[in-house]
């Protein structure tokens, strides 16, 4: 791809960022919007975790395919046809007449959205070839990510109170499409120099693995954990995972280079975007619960609440992209995984009658934490590999944030169905305290692995990796 001048980078930088926002704000836009949705479509707590996971289940079983496609066939392309899908399933969303139709068309707004972040990602790390303008980029990037899941629940709360929640997929329709305009006017094509094979076997075993794994979290409360079809479903989860994991280890061009993780910043920085954004998915969605069904509150003033986590979340991003460009991801990681486990202990004091500073100080805390992990996973990700191999390396980690966001929601969701005995307002304190404890609990793994993975043996293990790794001479310089 031909050198291109500073504003055209910057041009491209923000066309990819608008597909990040697209794709960030609606993972947890819905959320604020499921107890409509439920009253309209007649859906049970199993019903609204389907809403949420059907979304972020393909998400994650497709991401790792559209990033090493875009290499093969282009990335520009791959990313129209992912705009041009996304905004087709959003306005079917929008039309859904049922419960099932909704969670069919979320799954081909997912298809469209897989297209999007990995390839955005691959675009940007071939765009910007000097290392300190591509940290930037990239902490711009990754500060996009918290502040699109930060604004979701505001932006969608107003949407549902003046029009109604089949807006908050309307919504999505322009600026898709302008998007798709701009793409086809400032993005150059591009394409890996040596693309890799395709992986169907590799990738009906990752689909496999995770949808069996979400289905037995989320039914497990209703059909009994000893239920022979819940056996039969963990079985074939474990099944899978264990035929990817011995599979891709055959394969000269695997669809997830197993290598990757020899290095350990990168599976760190794996395992802390699963434990993040599950304790994100885990806290919108008992939160939203919690403030319009056990507050009473309306869909609007519900997000009004969320504002803490916006405003924190729009400092604390760029101000972590910045953090870690200077002094790499540690600093940033520690204070998220503080912020994280301290909010999710100061959240599991919720009742029906608790102070409303209490909850936006809870908030508060937790958002912080959720604005300082998002630019630390990215960059770890990418950091020490061949550009060749960014675009999947980037799609393994949006990968981990979709896993975590789908298991944090059936978690959650399952915890509080099992707990519940009565009315939601009557049992949640005591049947969600249990969800808010395991929230906690994933902070505290962010803030150990943050520590343990961003020291000087943890670097050795990147560079050591890098060099196994190289299909090229040109590396991602490390950051730690």
């Amino acid at each position: 791809m031909p050198e291109l001048s500073r504003r055209r980078r910057i041009l491209v930088l923000i066309i990819c960022c608008m597909s990040l926002f697209l794709v960030g704000i609606d993972n947890t836009i819905v959320n604020v919007a499921l107890p409509a949705i439920a009253r309209d479509l007649r859906a049970p707590v199993s019903g609204m975790q389907w809403t949420i996971d059907s979304y972020t289940l393909v998400l994650a079983g497709l991401l790792l395919l559209a990033g090493s496609t875009g290499d093969r066939i282009g990335r520009r392309r791959t990313f129209q046809i992912g705009l041009v899908v996304f905004a087709a399933g959003s306005a079917l969303c929008g039309l859904a007449p049922g419960l099932g139709w909704l969670v069919a068309f979320r799954v081909l707004q997912a298809i469209g959205g897989s297209m999007l972040n990995p390839v955005a990602m691959s675009i940007i790390t071939n765009t910007f070839t000097d290392r300190r303008e591509r940290a930037r980029a990239i902490g711009v990037w990754g500060g996009v990510v918290g502040i699109s899941i930060g604004l979701g629940p505001l932006v969608g709360g107003a949407l549902i109170d003046s029009v109604g929640w089949r807006a908050i997929f309307w919504i999505n329709v322009p600026v898709a499409l302008a998007a798709l305009v701009l793409t086809a006017l400032f993005v150059p094509e591009s394409r890996a120099a040596r693309p890799r094979r395709l992986d169907p076997v590799g990738q009906v075993l990752v689909i496999v693995t995770l949808a069996s794994l979400t289905f037995a979290i989320i039914e497990a409360p209703g059909l009994g954990v000893r239920s022979p079809l819940i056996a039969g479903i963990v079985l074939t989860a474990a099944a899978g995972f264990a035929g990817l994991i011995a599979y891709e280890r055959r394969r000269t061009e695997p669809l997830i280079d197993l290598r990757f993780f020899r290095s350990a910043p990168f599976s760190g920085a794996s395992v802390i975007a699963v434990s993040a954004f599950a304790a994100y998915g885990g806290f919108l969605f008992l939160n939203t619960l919690y403030l319009q069904d056990v507050r009473g509150l309306s869909p609007f003033q519900a997000g009004l609440c969320t504002l803490p986590i916006a405003v924190l979340t729009l400092v604390g991003a760029p101000l972590s992209g910045r953090l870690v460009g200077e002094r790499g991801p540690r600093p940033s990681l520690i204070i998220a995984g503080v912020a994280l486990t301290v909010g999710g202990l100061m959240l599991t004091r919720l009742t029906p009658d608790t102070s409303l500073l209490w909850v936006l100080a809870s908030y508060t805390v937790f958002g912080l934490g959720s604005g300082m992990v998002n630019a630390p996973i990215t960059n770890t990700a990418v950091s020490g590999m061949p550009l060749s191999q960014a675009g999947v390396a980037a799609a393994v980690a949006s990968t981990s944030r979709q896993v975590g966001q789908s298991l944090g929601v059936a978690v959650a969701g399952s915890v509080l169905a099992t707990g519940l005995s009565g009315s939601l307002r009557e049992s949640f304190a005591t049947a969600g305290r249990a969800g808010w404890w395991i929230i906690a609990g994933y902070g505290t793994l962010v803030l150990v692995l943050g520590i343990i993975t961003t020291g000087r043996w943890a670097k050795g293990t990147a560079e050591r990796t890098a060099a196994h790794l190289s299909v090229d001479d040109t590396r991602i310089p490390v950051t730690q």
